[in-house]
């Protein structure tokens, strides 16, 4: 319309939420829920996928410890030697919707959305690879993401991690996001399940853990934390849009994988 006032441009973010994936934005572990179509493309055998899945019941039953996270990440990375890049980000777009709205606990992005009101940025990290976390975060309305980063050359995967979005990386992560941005972490809020992201709960000023294994389920008590519940997944019905942008100072792209466990917890408010 002529002579109408152009319309206000949107405030800069305050502050960021971060947010763990694995069985704090989905119901179990990104990585492992694409091993069917991955399977049925050949890329890993039938025993591949039972195993991997038998590994993700031990930690559903016993909570992850960071020995057992290693050996994981050893033989997931072993596994996706050789892998071709495109071939796996196709496999993810297209079998995203089928695979990934089904796990998406609804509590989830109901507070991911109340943080983009509030004006604060939505971050993911995670230590599942880009590949899969990218277009996960997309899905779920977040601003951005940076997950496992794993070496490539001449478009395959060399077997090589090259950046690990994995616990004290993690809130390595933050801190170098909010200086980035100019948010002062004390604002700042922060989302897990896992003991494992213990340093990025403690280098927020706003901890809240997500149904909790038995080890973050202690330390939250111990020390007030918030402790949330999610148990509804919801199919999200929304178009897949382009993936979220990658934090430029550690970036990266990669399908190595990890698991997170743990189904503890009662809601309370948010503080």
């Amino acid at each position: 319309m002529p002579g109408a006032a152009p319309a206000p441009l949107p405030a800069p973010p305050t502050a960021a939420a971060f947010f763990d994936l694995d069985k704090t934005i989905i119901a179990g572990s990104s990585a492992l829920a694409f091993s069917r179509p991955f399977r049925r493309q050949g890329l890993i055998s039938r025993r591949a996928v039972l195993r991997s899945g038998y590994a993700q019941l031990l930690l559903v039953l016993s909570g992850a410890d960071a020995a057992t996270m290693e050996q994981l990440r050893r033989r997931i990375t072993v596994l996706c030697t050789g892998w071709e890049v495109a071939q796996v980000r196709a496999i993810v777009e297209e079998t995203l919707h089928e695979i990934v709205e089904p796990l998406v606990y609804a509590e989830a992005t109901e507070l991911i959305a109340e943080h983009r009101a509030a004006g604060e940025e939505v971050v993911v990290l995670s230590a599942s690879g880009q590949e899969v976390v990218e277009p996960i975060a997309a899905l779920v309305g977040a601003d951005r993401c940076l997950a496992t980063r794993m070496g490539v050359e001449d478009g395959h995967y060399t077997g090589e991690i090259e950046y690990y979005c994995y616990g004290e990386a993690k809130a390595a992560a933050a801190r170098d996001i909010a200086a980035a941005r100019g948010y002062r972490l004390a604002d700042c809020r922060a989302y897990s399940d896992s003991i494992t992201d213990l340093p990025l709960l403690e280098a927020v000023g706003h901890p809240t853990v997500v149904n909790p294994d038995k080890a973050l389920r202690r330390e939250a008590l111990a020390r007030g934390w918030p402790i949330l519940t999610f148990t509804a997944p919801v199919a999200l019905g929304v178009r897949f849009r382009p993936p979220v942008p990658v934090v430029a100072a550690v970036g990266g792209v990669g399908i190595a994988a990890l698991l997170g466990a743990g189904w503890y917890g009662r809601r309370r408010p948010r503080p």
